[in-house]
C-alpha cells in the first residue's frame, strides 16, 4: 500500500511494445530522473510521432501500474499499462483492440482517493483538471485507514489514531470498501463524492453499489469482492465478526511460498477441527471453496472470487447484463439511487433498463426536494428522454441539468446536439465551446463543433477546433481527415 503511488521515475518501468491493432510502437523511457513516453506508427497514410512526460505512478506493481501525464493542468492515464501478473506491457483496459491510440483518459478523482495520499479535489469544470498537482504524498499512509493523525502526532503519539475494530461492523468495513467495492453501478448521494469519505464514516452515507440479483460471486471483478464476501455461508453466521482483515493484514502481505499456509491457518480460525483429517494432501483451501477464474475487467488478471463455497469451478464468471438490481451491504436503496443505477446500466446497453429508471427517476423529479439541485438526475432523464425520441423532453431536462450544475458537459454536449436538429446552430456553437472551455479533451463535443462551424461557413474557426482535438487526441482519425480536407480546399466549408 505504501508503494501505490509516486513520482514516475521511482516506479518507472521500461517499455517497449508495438500494439498491433493500431500499429503504434510504445517506448518507455527514463532520462536524467525523468520518464518520457515517445510513440510513433511509420505508416505513410497515417504517420503519428509524439512525446509526453510522465509525472507520477499508480499502482504497486503487485497486479499492475499505470503513469500519469498532464496537458495544461488536465490529467491523463498513459495508454499503456504494466501487468504483473504476466510481466508484460499491453494497453489500458478496454483498449486492447483500439485502432488509435488512446491519450485522453481522464484521471478519476476515485482512482487517486485509493492509491494517494492528500488527494486534491478537482476543479468543478472537469473531474481531472486541478490547480497544481493532483496529490501531495505518495502512497496509501496511516492516515487513509487510521484518519486524522493530528492529536497522535501533537501527543508524541501518546493518542491513538483511530482503532478500525472498535467501530461497528459497517464502519468497520468501510474502511476497506470505500476502495474495494465497486458493484456494477455507484451512485453518489446527493451532493456527496465517495473521495471525500473519511475513516470511521458509513461508506453509504456516500456512494451506494449495486449488482444484478443474479450475479454470480463476484461477476467477475478482479478488485471488488464484499458483494461475493455477502453471500458466503462464513460471512453470514459470523454475526458481522468476518471482515477483510480476519483474512488479509493491510501492513504487508505473506511471501509466495508462505501463502498457502498463511490462508489456511486464516481459515482454521473458525474451522479447526478440520486441521488434521480434511485434505492434509491439499492443504490450499481456496484450491476447492474460492474459485479464481480469469478477470471480466482487467486485462491479464485473475479474480480471487469471494463467494466461498463447497466446490467451485474454475471458468470465467459470467457477467449479468440484464435484470433487477440490488443494493450490496447494509442498505435500503431509495427511488433516486435505484433510478441512477438503473440508468448507469441502460447506458451501457441494458434496455429493459431504461423504461424502469425513466419511472423511477419521474417520481423523485415530482416529489423530492432537491431535485432542482439534482444535475445527474435531470441528465440521465434527458439522455433517456433523448434516445426514446422524445427530443422536447430531453431538451427541457438538459436546460434544468445545466441550472443545477453549468459544468455538465454531457448534458450540455448532448442539448447542443437537439439544437442543432432544430436548426439553432448559433446556440449549439455556444453549448459546445462552453464545453471545450472548461474541458478540452471533451473530443466529440470538439468534433460536432468543428462540423457545424464548418457549415456555418467558417472554415478557420473549424480548424482552430480540429487542431484543438488532435492538440489532446494527436490520433483522432476523423479530426485529422476533416482537417486536411478544408486545408486541401477538399471541404470548402459552404463558402462560395
Amino acid at each position: 500500500m505504501a508503494n501505490a503511488s509516486g513520482i514516475a521515475a521511482q516506479g518507472f518501468i521500461p517499455a517497449d511494445l508495438e500494439h498491433g491493432p493500431s500499429g503504434v510502437h510504445y517506448k518507455i523511457s527514463e532520462e536524467a530522473d525523468r520518464v518520457w513516453l515517445d510513440y510513433e506508427r511509420d505508416d505513410p497514410a497515417r504517420p503519428l510521432h509524439g512525446r509526453v512526460e510522465l509525472r507520477y505512478f499508480i499502482g504497486s506493481g503487485r497486479r499492475g501500474r499505470t503513469f500519469l501525464f498532464e496537458r495544461e493542468g488536465y490529467w491523463f492515464e498513459a495508454p499503456i499499462n504494466w501487468y504483473s501478473k504476466k510481466q508484460v506491457w499491453d494497453m489500458a483496459p478496454n483498449y486492447l483492440d483500439a485502432r488509435e491510440m488512446p491519450l485522453t483518459m481522464p484521471v478519476d478523482p476515485g482512482c487517486l482517493h485509493c492509491h494517494t495520499s492528500g488527494a486534491v479535489s478537482s476543479l468543478p469544470d472537469a473531474r481531472n483538471h486541478y490547480a497544481g498537482q493532483p496529490f501531495t504524498e505518495a502512497g496509501i499512509t496511516c492516515v487513509a485507514c487510521h484518519g486524522d493523525s493530528s492529536a497522535h502526532l501533537a501527543s508524541g503519539g501518546k493518542t491513538r489514531m483511530l482503532n478500525i475494530d472498535q467501530l461497528e461492523a459497517v464502519r468497520r468495513d468501510s474502511v476497506c470498501l470505500n476502495c474495494h467495492l465497486e458493484g456494477q453501478a455507484a451512485v453518489d448521494k446527493l451532493g456527496k463524492q465517495i473521495e471525500n469519505f473519511a475513516p470511521g464514516e458509513n461508506l453509504f452515507d456516500y456512494t451506494l453499489f449495486f449488482t444484478y440479483k443474479s450475479e454470480t460471486g463476484s461477476g467477475g471483478r478482479a478488485t471488488s469482492q464484499y458483494e461475493a464476501l455477502l453471500k458466503s455461508a462464513c460471512m453470514r453466521q459470523s454475526g458481522g465478526k468476518l471482515t477483510c482483515t480476519t483474512c488479509h493484514d493491510p501492513h504487508g502481505s505473506p511471501a509466495p511460498e508462505e501463502r498457502v499456509a498463511f490462508y489456511r491457518q486464516r481459515c482454521l480460525q473458525c474451522h479447526a477441527p478440520l486441521a488434521r483429517q480434511h485434505h492434509e494432501e491439499n492443504p490450499d483451501c481456496t484450491a476447492c471453496h474460492m474459485a479464481r477464474p480469469p478477470s471480466n475487467d482487467i486485462a491479464h488478471e485473475q479474480v480471487t472470487d469471494h463467494w466461498i463455497r463447497k466446490r467451485v469451478n474454475q471458468d470465467r464468471l459470467p457477467l449479468a447484463t440484464t435484470g433487477e438490481l440490488v443494493a450490496v451491504g447494509p442498505v435500503a436503496a431509495d427511488h433516486r439511487d435505484l433510478a441512477l443505477a438503473y440508468a448507469q446500466m441502460a447506458e451501457r446497453g441494458d434496455q429493459a433498463a431504461g423504461p424502469i429508471a425513466i419511472q423511477l427517476l419521474r417520481k423523485v423529479e415530482q416529489h423530492a426536494a432537491t431535485a432542482d439541485q439534482d444535475h445527474e438526475l435531470h441528465a440521465q432523464l434527458g439522455f433517456l428522454e433523448q434516445l426514446n425520441g422524445q427530443t422536447e423532453i430531453a431538451a427541457g431536462e438538459y436546460r434544468k441539468a445545466l441550472a443545477a450544475d453549468p459544468y455538465d458537459s454531457l448534458a450540455a454536449g448532448d442539448l447542443a446536439l437537439i439544437q442543432v436538429r432544430q436548426h439553432h446552430p448559433a446556440e449549439a456553437v455556444r453549448l459546445w465551446s462552453d464545453v471545450l472551455a472548461h474541458n478540452p479533451a471533451e473530443v466529440r463535443a470538439a468534433m460536432n463543433l468543428a462540423i457545424v462551424e464548418c457549415a456555418q461557413e467558417e472554415p478557420e474557426a473549424a480548424l482552430a477546433t480540429l487542431d484543438r482535438i488532435l492538440l489532446f487526441a494527436q490520433d483522432d482519425a476523423q479530426a485529422r481527415l476533416f482537417a486536411g480536407q478544408i486545408r486541401s480546399g477538399k471541404q470548402n466549408c459552404g463558402v462560395k
